[in-house]
């Protein structure tokens, strides 16, 4: 498995890998369903998103996963987002994998901090990117992220002393 750019010729299978209006709600925040490939493209427009597949390295490079840095120079952080493993694929530790990869990504930018937010339902992705080696963020902080959002969502940051 390898991290490949994301390239417009994706968008449509991502787009349909949520099985369900809950699923794209956990997936990314949205209502729609299902997600319009263009909704997937468009993401792309904003020049401080890089977007990622994980692809299965045994023949052809079929997309099993994806997932997106969003770079905040001010803030000197990079967030992880937007991370969905195809249906097929699924509990088989490529979500960690898939995580484990953009951290990687997003440490080389340089970034004094990388963090993540999860879904308050999402009980399997917080365990996925635990165990990728990111921990809760203070309460208080989350509380104060939490203030503009639409749900209180479960913040997480990488830890540097973990694997």
């Amino acid at each position: 498995m390898e991290l490949a750019p994301f390239g417009p010729a994706h968008a449509a299978t991502v787009a349909g890998w949520p099985a369900s209006a809950e699923e794209v709600v956990m997936w990314c925040g949205r209502r729609d369903f299902p997600v319009p490939a263009r909704t997937v493209t468009d993401w792309q427009e904003d020049q401080d998103v890089r977007a990622y597949v994980l692809v299965d390295g045994d023949g052809p490079a079929v997309p099993v996963g994806y997932g997106e840095l969003w770079l905040d120079a001010e803030e000197d952080e990079v967030e992880l987002a937007r991370l969905i493993v195809a249906p097929g694929h699924r509990g088989k530790g490529l979500g960690r994998t898939l995580a484990r990869g953009l951290l990687a990504h997003a440490l080389a930018t340089g970034h004094a901090d990388v963090f993540l937010r999860v879904h308050p339902d999402n009980d399997r992705a917080l365990r996925c990117y635990e165990g990728a080696g990111f921990a809760p963020v203070d309460a208080e902080l989350a509380a104060s992220w939490n203030a503009a959002q639409p749900v209180a969502y479960r913040w997480l940051r990488h830890d540097a002393g973990s694997r």
